[in-house]
């Protein structure tokens, strides 16, 4: 059995002679539980209002996809935004403590309240 010495090899390989006899030797790769698999979808059922439904139909008509895949597509796009949001504000808060004029530092005041309270 082959091992390789790094702290964590990326694979075995144990090598056996073949059943018949022609001297022929196969390889088995043995993959560890830490190498990525593809992800595999869990179904979810939802309620969609029967406005949104409509909308959601209309884009998978005209981009011709499944209505999943669309409702799909605006859930990764509603969470990239949420993300994109955060770091936003985090961002304004640093610049905020890192701030020496009181000008900026009421300004930036008021655009964290107008992102945490809406306008």
């Amino acid at each position: 059995m082959f091992q390789s010495r790094d702290a964590s090899p990326p694979l075995r390989i144990r090598l056996r002679k073949s059943g018949r006899d022609f001297g022929a030797f196969w390889c088995v790769v043995v993959y560890y539980n830490a190498m990525t698999r593809l992800e595999r979808p869990i179904r979810q059922s939802i309620s969609l209002p029967h406005r949104i439904a409509r909308h959601v139909h209309a884009i998978a008509r005209t981009r011709k996809i499944s209505a999943n895949r669309v409702v799909v597509d605006l859930i990764e796009a509603g969470i990239e935004a949420r993300e994109a949001e955060k770091r936003r504000f985090f961002a304004l808060a640093d610049r905020m403590a890192e701030s020496d004029d009181p000008v900026e530092r009421q300004g930036i005041k008021e655009e964290l309240a107008r992102m945490t309270f809406g306008d």
